[in-house]
């Protein structure tokens, strides 16, 4: 070493005896620039290790070029040879990259002044880097065609220091090209993806531990299982004629293959990221998807769902841009520089990185009533931009175009890698260009990222539980001169009078008659609409029976326990529902009929009949008196559910278009129903007369008190309202794939989600609970929303966003049914492969998937009063399955009335 000019040191090189000069501060500032007075190579000579060499990464280096509030240029470095399509890597602390081909530049991330390490001792380009994962010491791995070389960064600094020339240790030589390095948890081993073999090597002995062969295509990545750290995942890319690529799961410790699975995709697997906390795998392609299976123990590594992220992209911009149009002009200036370019996606998005990113500090308050991995997303690195990615509700967070921000050096990226830094507040992205030779290191401000792009708590206000009284304007206001209307006789007093009626005029009561009095009443007719034996005269009330409470922590349904013959024939069952006490079960019939079930399936149904149209919903009421039905001929029929005789029934007189759903409201006092683009409120009232002819004469009413269309006049596909207790709030779902929110105390519109689905709702479900257990008062916010061909979405009313996003169950073309369980814990779902798919709200993928149709599962209901599930399908015979925890335990039989 000898002193040089200046304040820096001048490191000679013993084999070729070059003087390199190094300006050299610990505590440069800013913009301090390094260079070396001759441009050498280092050449490996018998006996000798690789070198390192604190020089100038050869060309300008700029540091803190502003971009703007969100994102900054820390760094931009010149490189004699392009960078693309290699492996870069990024730390907590450090990135490295390929430098002039050949050499690894390490930079600090948190201080860029901060001298960075030249290391040289390849001979060819480097084609990936990777960092170890433990702090201390920190290991940095590179590979070539000629070498895989490891250095000890701590070390390779401090002997540079000391005016040293560091060494690094070989691992291999001549594997081939290698397109990915992973280094195990432990650090003890390290995988080298060259061509179509994975080579395990040994850090300490320098050794192969094993080759595993088996990819029929050169690998592209792998990773190791941070849980299973015996486990390595690796993709790879198969050029045969179906276009499949393959993830393997391998035993490294034993040398085998422990699973096999395809993907069917025209452009290789690029990318490759293992989330320990939500125990998915994610994998990305060259074609812009992203493909996610499931780690967790029993799921057999199953495929939960494949994203387009260019469709993501598009739906985000779109969705972004609508609430920015209902802000004040004064909440609209948050990067909007990148919004309004939001049709101009580019046409192939290739996933080159995936990196974990932290989005706990930014939505903590938000997601308290599910699980924390709900903030579980990650970085994808791609050739246009940066995306955040929510692995819960398969959303994108934030979207980060390079080219929208003009004074960025790279807009098109050739390789990518991306960290968050601790905390989540930041982040760091090390980028090369596609077409050139830069390379440059960004830092982004995640959280604000975030937020500039997300909705101002549009839903904060929006609960349920009502917050406040019934307003005097208020459609649902009970005004004194309704109340005042004539009630019905008490029951014993009508029966009083009935039998005073019967009794035989007389004006002596010594005179006896003449046998009229021993005469029997005689009704002279009574048809016969209830097909009930003797013993089912009549249906309870709900109050007449109680059940145990609802078991909190009990299990799902997991096995068939009864299953019943509907009708013979072509007869589908459109709808299923239990009544409030869960002693009966309900179903709507396409043959215009509707069927009332004990929950054990036993005994003869009482049948309601009278519809001219396939019977669409079904609907108890909240004392369990009353059935409402709707159907495809336009009408509305209120059941009594004693003699199953139709108390009232509503026509296409007083709907300006069929009524599509309807249901009890604000317990049981009004009657909600969609007509068209209206939503429609009717006070009803049921004349109770028992007495024969006068049974038959129409005394039962109801009025229209308030309507209320859509915005745009769009028709409700569905709707769904609480009416086990008051609630202000109505829930509907538009043709046009809108989800609405509409306040019934103030009388109007709250709020509205666009795009929910990439297709029409069919069915809006809300966590209603039971009178068998109480939820916490947060839970009540949940609901979910189904669409065929775009899964199911668990949304929150305070958020108004998609939290959780349940995929794998088929249903491409027949609209299959959901229904929450009255804990709120699972979400049941019918399919079209004949399975009832049982969802936990803290998973993705299905947890149980329940067998027994031979058809597709159009209806499900969960029991209030035990873990049971009902289902219904269009078979042939058709059966309804009433599915009990496990096969040993039984559903006992409602006592008799």
């Amino acid at each position: 070493m000898v002193p040089s000019a200046g304040a820096g040191l001048a490191i000679t090189d013993p084999s070729t005896d070059r003087l390199w000069e190094v300006l050299f501060c610990p505590f440069a500032s800013r913009g301090t620039t390094v260079r070396s007075s001759e441009q050498g190579v280092l050449s490996r000579k018998r006996g000798r290790e690789p070198r390192l060499e604190m020089g100038d990464p050869q060309g300008n280096l700029c540091t803190d070029a502003g971009v703007g509030d969100l994102v900054t240029e820390k760094c931009l470095v010149a490189s004699k040879g392009p960078a693309r399509r290699v492996q870069l890597a990024c730390s907590g602390q450090y990135c490295a990259f390929p430098l002039d081909g050949n050499a690894l530049c390490v930079w600090n991330t948190d201080d860029p002044s901060y001298q960075p390490l030249t290391l040289r001792g390849h001979h060819e380009p480097i084609t990936a880097v990777a960092f170890g994962n433990a702090v201390s010491p920190l290991l940095v791995c590179s590979a070539s065609r000629d070498y895989v070389i490891m250095w000890t960064l701590d070390e390779c600094r401090q002997k540079a220091l000391q005016g040293l020339t560091p060494r690094g240790v070989v691992m291999g030589t001549l594997l081939g090209k290698v397109l990915c390095l992973r280094l195990s948890p432990d650090d003890r081993a390290v995988a080298v993806c060259a061509g179509k073999k994975i080579f395990m090597l040994d850090t300490e002995s320098q050794s192969t531990r094993a080759e595993l062969e088996g990819h029929r295509g050169a690998v592209t990545a792998a990773e190791f299982c941070l849980w299973q750290t015996h486990l390595i995942i690796s993709v790879s890319e198969d050029r045969s004629f179906k276009k499949r690529v393959f993830p393997k799961v391998w035993d490294h410790h034993m040398g085998s293959l422990i699973y096999n699975s395809s993907v069917l995709t025209a452009s290789p697997l690029l990318s490759l990221l293992i989330d320990a906390e939500s125990r998915q795998l994610v994998t990305g392609c060259a074609n812009g998807q992203l493909w996610i299976f499931s780690l967790v123990e029993g799921h057999h590594y199953r495929c939960v769902t494949r994203v387009d992220l260019k469709k993501k992209s598009e739906s985000f911009f779109r969705r972004v841009e609508s609430r920015l149009c209902s802000l004040p002009e004064e909440g609209q200036r948050v990067c909007t520089d990148g919004l309004e370019k939001g049709e101009e996606v580019e046409a192939s998005l290739p996933v080159l990185g995936l990196g974990p990113c932290d989005l706990s500090l930014v939505l903590p308050a938000e997601c308290g009533c599910l699980p924390s991995e709900n903030t579980t997303c990650l970085w994808i690195g791609s050739s246009a931009g940066l995306f955040i990615f929510n692995l819960a509700n398969f959303e994108l967070e934030a979207v980060l175009h390079y080219k929208d921000f003009r004074s960025s050096s790279i807009q098109v990226a050739g390789s990518c890698a991306v960290m968050s830094k601790v905390g989540g507040e930041k982040a760091v992205c090390l980028l090369t260009s596609l077409c050139g030779c830069k390379i440059a290191l960004l830092e982004i401000y995640a959280a604000a990222l975030v937020r500039s792009q997300r909705g101002h708590n549009a839903g904060r206000d929006l609960s349920v539980l009502p917050r406040a009284h019934v307003l005097s304007t208020s459609p649902l206001y009970f005004r004194p001169a309704e109340e005042n209307r004539t009630q019905p006789a008490p029951q014993r007093q009508s029966a009083m009078r009935s039998t005073i009626k019967d009794q035989p005029l007389v004006f002596h009561s010594k005179v006896r008659s003449s046998g009229y009095a021993s005469t029997p009443h005689i009704t002279l007719f009574s048809p016969k609409t209830n097909t009930r034996s003797s013993g089912d005269r009549s249906l309870p009330r709900r109050d007449c029976h109680r059940g145990k409470e609802y078991p909190l922590e009990s299990s799902p349904p997991t096995k068939v326990h009864k299953q019943r013959v509907i009708a013979h024939g072509p007869v589908a069952v459109s709808c299923v529902q239990y009544s409030g006490d869960g002693r009966w079960l309900a179903c709507g019939l396409a043959n215009h009929l509707s069927l009332v079930f004990r929950a054990d399936l036993t005994g003869t149904p009482a049948v309601f009949s009278g519809h001219d149209g396939a019977v669409s919903t079904v609907c108890w009421s909240h004392d369990g008196r009353w059935l409402l039905s709707t159907s495809r001929d336009g009408t509305l029929r209120l059941w009594s559910l004693r003699g199953a005789e139709l108390a009232l029934c509503v026509g296409k007189d007083v709907f300006s278009k069929p009524a599509r759903s309807a249901q009890f409201y604000y317990i049981d006092t009004f009657i909600l129903l969609s007509s068209g683009p209206e939503l429609q409120l009717l006070k009803y009232h049921v004349a109770t007369c028992r007495d024969g002819i006068q049974r038959y004469k129409q005394k039962s009413r109801c009025k229209g008190v308030f309507r209320l269309p859509t915005t745009g006049m769009t028709e409700i596909t569905s709707l769904s309202a609480v009416n086990d207790f008051y609630s202000y709030l109505v829930l509907t779902a538009g043709r046009n794939r809108t989800l609405e929110v509409f306040d019934l105390n103030a009388g109007c519109s709250a709020a509205t989600i666009i795009e929910a689905h990439s297709r029409p709702v069919h069915q809006i479900c809300q966590n209603k609970g039971s009178s068998f257990m109480t939820q916490q008062h947060q839970f009540y916010n949940l609901f979910a929303t189904t669409a065929t061909g775009d899964g199911i979405k668990l949304w929150d009313l305070r958020t108004l966003r998609c939290e959780r996003c349940f995929e794998g169950h088929p249903n491409h073309g027949y609209p299959c049914g959901i229904a929450f369980s009255p804990c709120g814990r699972y979400v049941a779902s019918g399919a079209e492969d004949r399975h009832v798919y049982m969802y936990d709200v803290g998973s993705s993928t299905f947890s149980h998937r329940l067998a027994g149709h031979t058809d597709t599962v159009t209806g499900v209901a969960f029991s209030p009063s035990a873990p049971q599930v009902g289902s219904g399908a269009p078979v042939k015979p058709r059966k309804v399955r009433g599915v009990p925890r496990d096969c040993s335990a039984c559903i006992g039989d409602p006592p008799q009335p």
